[in-house]
């Protein structure tokens, strides 16, 4: 009984950890009315969704906007669960990338520092890799 899950079946693994703990890339489709949403959770509760992210729509425009180093703050938006249709993992189908992982080749940035609420922090942003030219100035004001 010792490999046995809590159901009373066998244990599995791969449930150690949760796969939408807040840092987690998501697509989220809401309803009334109808959108897919591209970010990081922030917080997620019986009540709704907090995300840090754009809306999918947008994505392209934001990738270029991201890259030309035009000044960028993600969207922080709360959907209230009875919005959400579906929450899925942003994550490659087959051949094809992630959105995250086309964020990334398209800017140079890790899409979880880009929608990291607290990524205009110049202390933060000088410590990231990934950030530099003008991404790494235009937080000093």
């Amino acid at each position: 009984m010792e490999n046995e899950s809590s159901s009373g079946g066998p244990a599995a693994p791969a449930k150690t950890r949760e796969p939408f703990l807040p840092g987690a890339l998501v697509i989220a489709t809401l309803c009334n009315p109808r959108e897919k949403f591209w970010g990081m959770i922030l917080a997620l509760a019986a009540e709704g969704l907090s995300l840090s992210g754009a809306e999918l729509a947008s994505f392209e425009d934001l990738a270029v906007m991201v890259r030309d180093g035009e000044p960028f703050t993600p969207a922080v938006v709360f959907f209230p669960m009875h919005r959400i249709e579906r929450v899925e993992l942003d994550l490659p189908d087959g051949s094809l990338p992630s959105l995250s992982q086309r964020f990334f080749s398209k800017t140079g940035l890790e899409p979880s520092a880009a929608l990291a609420p607290s990524n205009r922090d110049p202390a933060k942003a000088a410590n990231d890799p990934h950030n530099s030219g003008p991404h790494a100035s235009k937080d000093r004001v």
